[in-house]
């Protein structure tokens, strides 16, 4: 009995002392923010041979690592302003798909001591101190083989700017820096060296979710990470558009990428850097616009249509596109916000998505609205339409020819390949 006794409490001890060696990601609460945090930064390395047990990378002995493999990519992720002090949300998600996604050294920089506070500005101020804590680091793994090519910052918010201040320290040579919603206030008008600015990384990808930046519990402020995030779920890409304006990307100006060919759009997220090659030859920022649908994985199937009217009078209005598969399942575009101008015989293109893709169209149904509650009724004269698939351009156009749109009546036909009629 006691043989059995003592192996038992031994099993015991064993397991109470492999918890305490996973270090975590420092846990506060809104009583921390409350009366202020000074700054302590501690880096967490996760690999595919410890993902569920964080190593805590010692600052003047990196090289020391049981699990840094400084042959692999090494990407670093940089949370922002912790007005709360918990825990980011989306971190443990972070963490799973960027290991799953790519066998790569993880480095979860955990500055929550300096970022909890309820005063924004002494966030701001501690940020502007870590980046020259994380260069003692990441000397040591130059030293230790490491190579600024392999690289990789991706910063939230305050994090964002904490990455352009890396990527300042090593002249723009780190391999890429992606920016989820960098902070505005504090940071917006700045010169390019007191914020994240697209020289600071051989590739720079930022995604905007929040035009504002003032109101932090905001969704649209966090959409950025979870757009992010669903990059990595590989369901389907989130195409964007380089564009000049946002209007103009809604006008259907931009959405054939010619400038970039042969290659295609370039896409939201972790997989955006596929496309730098493209931009040797422009040098200066570029920058490209999207819809997304409301839940994960965010993604929608755009199309372009080309209408020619044959009106002699000018009509102004919006076109609203469903479309059919031989099942009978149907798809609805939003109206577009701003109403087309139709004249005679002049081309409009109106961009158009739908929340679901329908691989084999078998109708069409197109509506034509003024929006206006008094008045006669307009009808709107089609000389021809085209329909485009965007996200697969490969697809044939389906074309429809010579027909009329009466104000606020569904019209409904079976499309046909474009080719058919020579065009």
């Amino acid at each position: 009995m006691l043989k059995l006794c003592f192996f038992l409490c031994l099993i015991y001890w064993v397991k109470s002392d492999e918890e305490e060696k996973c270090p975590e990601f420092t846990d506060l609460n809104i009583g921390n923010a409350l009366s202020g945090t000074e700054l302590h930064v501690q880096l967490l390395l996760y690999t595919r041979e410890n993902q569920d047990c964080a190593e805590r990378l010692i600052e003047h002995n990196v090289t020391a690592s049981e699990y840094l493999n400084t042959s692999k990519k090494i990407v670093f992720v940089i949370h922002g302003f912790r007005p709360t002090g918990s825990p980011p949300a989306w971190l443990g998600d972070m963490k799973k798909l960027l290991l799953s996604s790519e066998d790569i050294n993880l480095i979860i920089v955990d500055w929550n001591r300096g970022a909890t506070t309820v005063n924004y500005i002494t966030a701001v101020e501690n940020c502007r101190k870590v980046p020259e804590i994380l260069k003692n680091y990441v000397d040591q793994m130059l030293v230790g083989g490491a190579s600024l090519d392999s690289l990789y910052i991706i910063g939230v918010s305050l994090g964002a700017h904490i990455a352009g201040f890396v990527g300042q320290i090593y002249n723009g040579k780190l391999g890429r820096i992606t920016g989820l919603d960098p902070a505005g206030p504090s940071f917006t008008g700045e010169p390019p060296e007191r914020r994240l600015d697209p020289t600071d990384a051989q590739f720079v990808d930022v995604i905007h979710s929040d035009i504002d930046g003032l109101q932090y519990f905001k969704c649209d402020h966090q959409r950025s990470v979870f757009l992010f995030l669903s990059s990595l779920k590989s369901k389907c890409d989130i195409i964007t558009y380089p564009c000049d304006s946002y209007l103009d990307y809604k006008r259907g100006k931009c959405v054939d990428c010619d400038a970039f060919q042969p290659m295609s759009c370039p896409v939201v997220g972790y997989h955006a850097d596929r496309w730098k090659k493209l931009l040797i030859p422009y040098r200066s920022p570029t920058k490209s616009y999207f819809d997304t649908s409301k839940k994960d994985p965010f993604c929608m199937y755009n199309y372009l249509l080309d209408i020619t009217t044959w009106n002699k009078s000018i009509r102004r209005g919006f076109i609203k596109v469903k479309i059919i598969d031989n099942a009978g399942n149907t798809v609805e575009s939003q109206m577009n916000s701003e109403a087309s101008t139709f004249q005679q015989y002049k081309r409009v293109k109106i961009l158009t998505g739908f929340h679901q893709d329908i691989e084999k169209i078998a109708k069409i149904s197109l509506t034509f609205s003024t929006k206006t509650l008094i008045g006669p009724k307009r009808k709107l004269g089609i000389l021809q339409m085209k329909l485009k698939s965007l996200n697969n351009p490969k697809r044939l156009q389906l074309c429809r020819y010579d027909f009329v749109l009466m104000e606020n009546t569904e019209v409904t036909f079976k499309p046909i390949p474009c080719f058919e009629r020579g065009t």
